[in-house]
């Protein structure tokens, strides 16, 4: 299969970003937290050169931000001869050493300082692509529906759509490339891309809990409980307005500050994390409880309102909301919508429930004065589809 599709045809994959419905922070803490597949996307597009052609030329296109790159196949296996002779039938991990050696080919580009953090993201792209292509030429182009840096989960659909397209060029997965269709993994490809993409999402965060790219490359709900995480199916249709405050919020200094409100108040802090644990596992329930009627999903809604506006209330005594986060709950508020942060606060994006039978008018007005603030809006549909894999055609 793979030495018909490597000759010039076009690989593409997409992977959802995600949210958090229930749990950050108290999950560190032994609570269950519930998080999900959103309908934006992260896509990524690999095209080998055909044999006749004569580029031998490794290039990365990352639309979003404006960056291109560009290695002679030479000059990667030059540096990386280790790495592309070893075979990459399991995953293993960066070594420190592999790691200095692939900065050396990031730092021969000249990133722009307002967009330094996007070099470990190269540094995880030349890794994943190396371990599973090796120094073959090729170029790939990546753009995304998902803001950066805002607890969306977009480096980990950046890292589960780039490990996708290079396994679905490859031979480790057994599709069928004539079809011009979005396709699904099977169970073991699927488990494949995800452990290559917690590989990558390593390089990027240091040490991530693995719940970005699991639900990036599962799709549905996942309920993270104890270190297990399970998989959940919605039993109602769920969509999200997402605000994007534009405030960016330092993940470790929140992190930190709730591990010291621990330390100062033990008891009522474990109430707290009890509490969140609690609304996790009522929330979870609640999703997949099957809906009768009409009256049924109403009242579903309404408890899952109500969840939300449990679970931001006990954010707000780990000390994680922000006052861009406190505009858009009192905004959504006037029109009877319940909102929460997700991700770790201080900034970064708030979910607001977008109950089935709301009027469009309504979310027009809430949308228009949320902009109004100079925050960014997104609607989404929630607990959809895992990563993708399509040949040919259009992105």
């Amino acid at each position: 299969m793979s030495s018909m599709l490597t000759r010039g045809m076009e690989v593409k994959a997409r992977a959802p970003g995600k949210i958090i419905l229930s749990g950050e922070h108290a999950v560190v803490y032994g609570s269950a937290a519930v998080a999900a597949a959103i309908d934006l996307y992260t896509y990524v597009s690999i095209t080998f050169p055909p044999p006749s052609h004569s580029s031998e030329i490794l290039s990365l296109q990352l639309r979003d931000v404006g960056l291109e790159f560009s290695w002679p196949t030479k000059r990667i296996r030059e540096t990386l001869s280790q790495t592309i002779d070893s075979p990459a039938s399991a995953t293993t991990s960066c070594s420190s050493e592999t790691m200095k050696l692939i900065t050396t080919l990031v730092e021969e580009h000249s990133i722009p300082e307002s967009k330094i953090e996007i070099a470990a993201g190269v540094v995880a792209f030349l890794w994943l692509y190396t371990s599973i292509q090796g120094d073959k030429p090729a170029r790939i182009v990546v753009s995304s529906e998902l803001p950066l840096a805002s607890g969306l989960g977009s480096s980990a659909a950046y890292c589960v759509s780039l490990s996708g397209a290079l396994l679905a060029s490859s031979d480790s997965v057994n599709l069928d490339f004539s079809s011009e269709d979005w396709l699904s993994l099977g169970e073991k490809e699927q488990k494949l891309a995800n452990e290559w993409a917690f590989e990558g999402e390593k390089i990027i965060h240091g040490k991530p809990s693995g719940i970005d790219n699991t639900v990036s490359t599962m799709g549905n709900l996942i309920k993270l409980e104890s270190g297990a995480l399970t998989s959940i199916k919605s039993n109602m249709p769920l969509k999200m307005l997402i605000t994007d405050t534009r405030v960016s919020r330092n993940t470790k200094a929140l992190i930190t500050s709730v591990a010291e409100r621990r330390d100062r108040h033990p008891d009522t802090m474990t109430s707290v994390f009890t509490a969140v644990d609690y609304i996790s596992n009522e929330l979870a329930s609640t999703i997949q409880l099957s809906s009768s009627n009409d009256l049924a999903v109403v009242e579903k809604e309404e408890k899952v309102e109500e969840l939300m506006e449990m679970n931001q209330g006990l954010l707000q005594c780990m000390g994680v909301s922000h006052a861009s986060i406190e505009t858009v709950i009192s905004t959504t508020h006037k029109y009877k919508l319940s909102s929460k942060l997700t991700g770790a606060g201080g900034g970064g994006c708030v979910l607001t429930l977008l109950p089935a039978l709301l009027s469009a008018s309504v979310v027009d007005a809430v949308t228009a004065e949320l902009q109004q603030c100079g925050f960014r809006c997104f609607i989404a549909g929630i607990g959809g589809k895992g990563l993708e894999i399509r040949f040919g055609g259009r992105l």
